[in-house]
Parts: structure tokens; sequence; C-alpha cells
């Protein structure tokens, strides 16, 4: 390890070894805050690295904070199990001693995970020095879509925003910048390399998505997109010029489908000859399989956040890019009428997510 960060990591764990000894107490007090929580124990813990460690709350920031730390010694920790939602996940407890036994925690700002902003809160209460970097750091966010329940409409400073800035990939850009700064402070040795990931990142992976998003929506004929999802793709739609129609119309995944909702869906398949829609690959897919039968769609194919990441994906190192490649250009592709089921992704793709389960 470079010398500049040997009495630092030294510093951090003695500082962590005796945090550790009260341990319990904090994650006493965090098990009030985290009442009703899931049992499940997180995919990875910050334990068993001789560098600075990171854990992340968020799939899409993970992915990005492990591309940014290559080649250096940061190890990067993704918090949220394999399978689940990022937005809604309720972890037990215990996560808090991953918290105070990382050097960082990478979060997706305020009145996003409520998990999230009441352990920040009983760590910074406890005096836990573990760094805290917020990704929405100086992003502008949208207003949220007129479609959306007033009683959906957030909290805080960011009532009446759209959370989900990191579908358009020009805005993620900011919060890759974000991350890197925060890195270059827990291994300042390394910022050259970190810099470096960083501007290879947005550049060699977000502008081309960017490109090809733009390429994929400038070839439809159809500027609408229907998808028996919950409201999370607006900023797709408002970078590109086109008209993403959730299903559900409010922030949370786990939303209810009102009549009205389906209603209105089967209008828009009517009125724009929609033969294919995107589900959400980490939402029930009971609204899909209804316009299926109910309408003159065809089927539905996957799209996602990236606010998860399945366990096959997993295995396979698949990461924004990589969903953004196999799952939700093929789907877009395929929803505005561009390209056959048959012909779109890679080989196997229709096969594979064809009113997939």
């Amino acid at each position: 390890m470079n010398d500049i960060d040997g009495p630092e990591t030294a510093r951090d764990l003695s500082r962590r070894r005796a945090l550790s000894a009260g341990a319990g107490l904090v994650g006493a007090g965090l098990a009030g805050c985290l009442s009703g929580a899931s049992a499940d124990r997180p995919t990875t813990t910050a334990a068993g690295s001789d560098g600075p460690v990171a854990v992340v709350s968020f799939f899409s920031f993970y992915d990005f904070a492990r591309k940014i730390a290559r080649d250096t010694p940061i190890a990067v920790r993704n918090l949220v199990p394999a399978g689940l939602h990022g937005h809604g996940w309720e972890p037990n407890a215990r996560i808090t001693q991953d918290i105070i036994d990382a050097d960082a925690f990478v979060h997706v700002g305020p009145d996003f995970q409520p998990w999230a902003d009441r352990a920040i809160e009983t760590l910074e209460g406890d005096g836990v020095d573990t760094t805290l970097i917020n990704v929405r750091e100086g992003v502008e966010l949208v207003d949220l879509a007129a479609s959306l329940d007033p009683e959906e409409e957030g909290i805080g400073e960011n009532r009446g925003k759209d959370p989900h800035f990191w579908l358009d990939p020009r805005r993620a850009k900011q919060s890759v910048d974000n991350i890197a700064e925060g890195f270059v402070d827990l291994a300042p040795g390394h910022e050259s390399t970190l810099r470096g990931n960083a501007e290879a990142y947005k550049t060699d992976v977000l502008d081309r998505i960017d490109r090809d998003y733009r390429a994929i929506f400038d070839a439809a004929d159809r500027d609408v997109v229907q998808l028996a999802a919950h409201n999370a793709f607006q900023y797709v739609g408002a970078r590109y010029g086109i008209r993403m129609r959730p299903l559900v119309v409010n922030l949370a995944a786990s939303g209810d489908v009102k009549p009205s909702d389906v209603t209105e869906a089967k209008a828009v398949i009517d009125d724009n000859d929609i033969e294919y829609i995107g589900a959400a690959v980490f939402e029930t897919r009971r609204p899909a399989k209804q316009l299926v039968r109910e309408t003159a769609v065809e089927a539905y194919f996957p799209v996602t956040p990236y606010a998860g990441v399945r366990e096959e994906w997993v295995e396979q190192a698949w990461g924004y890019e990589e969903i953004a490649d196999n799952v939700n250009m093929p789907t877009f592709e395929v929803a505005l009428g561009n390209e056959s089921p048959e012909t779109a992704g890679p080989d196997g793709w229709a096969a594979e997510w064809r009113n997939f389960e």
C-alpha cells in the first residue's frame, strides 16, 4: 500500500476497534429506528480488507464506485442483497456494523432510502467518523411527473422532485465525480488513478450509453413507451424526448395499481398501436400479465432502473453498462417498434425475457 495511505488506515482501524466494542449499543439504537426491518444479511460486508473500505447503499453507485476504485487499495462493498430493489429495502440493524467498519458510506442523498437516512442520523449522533459520500450532490433534479399521486411527492428538501436521476447517463456523470472526490480523500496517494478511472468511465461508458440511447429514440416513429412498472423512468423520457408511461404512478416499486391506471394504460396502448410493453424486473408482473390478457399487447419484456441485481447478473459481473445493453436497450427497441423481439438484444434475448417470470 502507498505510504501516504498507511498511517491514515491504521488510525481508522484503531478507531474502529474501539467503536466495535460498543457496536451493540449503536446497533441497538438503530434497531428501534429500523423496526420491521428485514432479517436478510447483506451479500457483502466491509470486513477483511487491508485498505480503505467503502460500503454503498444502492447498486448503480456500487458499480460506479468499484470501477472508480479499480487498481487502488480501496475495497467497495454493496450493502443491498442480490435480488432486492435498492429503494424499498429495509435492512436488519446489524447493517450498522458494516457502516461502522467502513471508511466511507456512499449513499443516494436524503429522502430516498429511509434506512440510510436513519443510519446516517444515528452515526452522526454517536460521533462515528465514517466518511459520507452523497452521490446526488450538485445534481439538478427534475420535477415529478404530473401523473404522480400527490401523497407520493417525497419529503424534505426533495418534495416534488424526482430522485431517479441516474437513469440519465449525463446526470449520472456528476455522481461519478462525487464518488471520485470522496475516494481521493480516502486514498490521496492514488488520486491520479481514481480520477483517471472516473474520467474513463464517464467517457467510455456513460457517453457511449447516451449515444446509444439517443440513436434508439431518434430512430423511433413512436414517441411513447408503455411500462408496467413504477414511476422511475422520467429522466430517460426527458433526456430523449420520449413519453415514458408508467403503470404505477408513484415512486414506490411496491405501489398498488388502481383500476384507473389500467384504464389509462389501455387507452395509451390502443391509441398508439402498441404491441410490446416493458415490465420491471424487480416488481410484480401481475399488471403486465393483465395488459397482455386484456389488450392487443403481445408480450412484455424487461426494464429496470438499475436499482438491484439478480444472482445471475452477479455471476456474470454485470453492472450499469451491461444492464443497459442487455436489458433496457433491447426492450426500448422492441417497445418502440424499431426491432422485432427476435432481432433485438443478444442471441436468445427474446426467448429468455418474453413474458418472463
